[in-house]
């Protein structure tokens, strides 16, 4: 079923649409006219000059297709900050790595943060694997932090010596091409796409070995119709991160579930979410290499990769919890003064931040550390460890 009500493309993006779309096409072509749904996502998001995080559209902030925590305000990194600080002082380094940061906001805001409380990061490098995106967030960060620039840096590839501080991924682990699977007939089955009259379609298979035993190890409901979905690289990830971490914490931020609440059987259709212009919707298939795609993400099988790798979880809540535990709630008293409309406004945000029925539950922060002693400041309001 196709999404209705999207906005219309403009000449531009019905270009580019096109040269995506028959990209695409020769890939199947070229694929044997099949294309599991993770190849297809790895392309639709990245594949070079057309890719959704390739191109060169605005995507983040009310002018884009969607709006990260850390650009509804400032308040926000002022919190991560105060978390920040308590590990700077813990671990005795003061560095910040922080993985796809997005429009730059993030970084930004958190250089004027910890510079304001008198912790202001030797070095914050940011791991950017978009070219577009880096320099915007040259353009931006640049703009923003005057002297304080020189100490933010982009490396060409993951940093050779491990940091001693802070790691950052918000809103990362959900861009990870997933894998998704139905069940059909008493089988495992692996969608994919193909070709169809020039349409870009849904089409299945039998799982294949790999992904067929994947399945079978998860709590999924064997009901006739189900589907879900399931990220191989994850733990790939986790183990390219984890030798970084010298003494100091990963924070990760970002929408998921412990498994035994992701595979619930009132999600049989999956948790795969797509951003077009502030519009959300559940149809990969259209808009391609013009919107986002993204899946919730497991945080069990985190937490499983992080203990494979020599890291502990010392820390997993819901974004609401983690952010009144760094002071949110408190954290409008800290405003410069400001007219009404301006903190009607920053009240606004701090209920997205907040509220169960915007970002508050449905974001999760967990912190993965080594030599760091607990607890954190930000899970000292309620920690979900036990769910996981």
């Amino acid at each position: 079923m196709r999404v209705r009500n999207l906005p219309p493309l403009s000449p531009d993006e019905a270009a580019h649409a096109a040269r995506v779309h028959r990209a695409l096409a020769a890939r199947i072509a070229e694929n044997g006219g099949w294309l599991s749904f993770g190849e297809f996502m790895k392309f639709a998001l990245y594949a070079p000059g057309l890719g959704y995080y390739s191109a060169g559209a605005q995507k983040f902030g009310a002018d884009g297709d969607f709006v990260t925590a850390p650009e509804l305000t400032p308040l926000y990194a002022r919190c991560v900050a105060r978390q920040i600080v308590e590990i700077f002082e813990r671990t005795g380094g003061r560095e910040v790595l922080e993985f796809g940061a997005g429009s730059g906001a993030l970084a930004a805001d958190l250089m004027r943060a910890l510079t304001e409380l008198g912790c202001a990061p030797e070095r914050y490098q940011i791991v950017e694997v978009s070219a577009d995106l880096r320099e915007r967030q040259r353009a931006h960060i640049g703009k923003a932090l005057g002297s304080l620039v020189g100490r933010v840096h982009w490396p060409d590839a993951l940093p050779a010596a491990p940091v001693r501080g802070v790691l950052i991924a918000n809103e990362v682990l959900d861009a990870l091409p997933v894998e998704r699977f139905r069940i059909h007939q008493g089988r495992i089955d692996m969608l994919g796409v193909a070709v169809d009259g020039g349409v870009i379609v849904e089409r299945a298979r039998p799982a294949d070995a790999r992904l067929d035993g994947m399945v079978r190890a998860l709590p999924v409901m064997r009901e006739e119709g189900y589907v879900s979905e399931i990220c191989p690289l994850l733990p790939a990830w986790i183990a390219s991160v984890a030798p970084l971490v010298a003494a100091g914490v990963l924070l990760i931020m970002d929408y998921g579930l412990p498994r035994a609440q992701y595979y619930l059987p009132e999600r049989r259709d999956g948790s795969l979410v797509c951003h077009y212009r502030q519009r959300v919707h559940a149809d990969p298939l259209v808009r391609i290499g013009l919107q986002d795609i993204t899946a919730w993400v497991d945080f069990t099988a985190v937490a499983e990769a992080a203990a494979a790798h020599g890291l502990d979880v010392i820390g997993f809540s819901t974004q609401a919890h983690f952010l009144i535990g760094c002071g949110l709630d408190k954290a409008l008293d800290t405003l410069p003064a400001i007219d009404s409309a301006e903190r009607r406004a920053a009240v606004q945000a701090v209920n997205r931040l907040l509220l169960p029925g915007e970002m508050g539950e449905a974001f999760k922060v967990m912190a993965l550390g080594r030599g760091v002693a607990e607890p954190l400041t930000g899970f000292s309001v309620r920690d979900l460890r036990h769910t996981l």
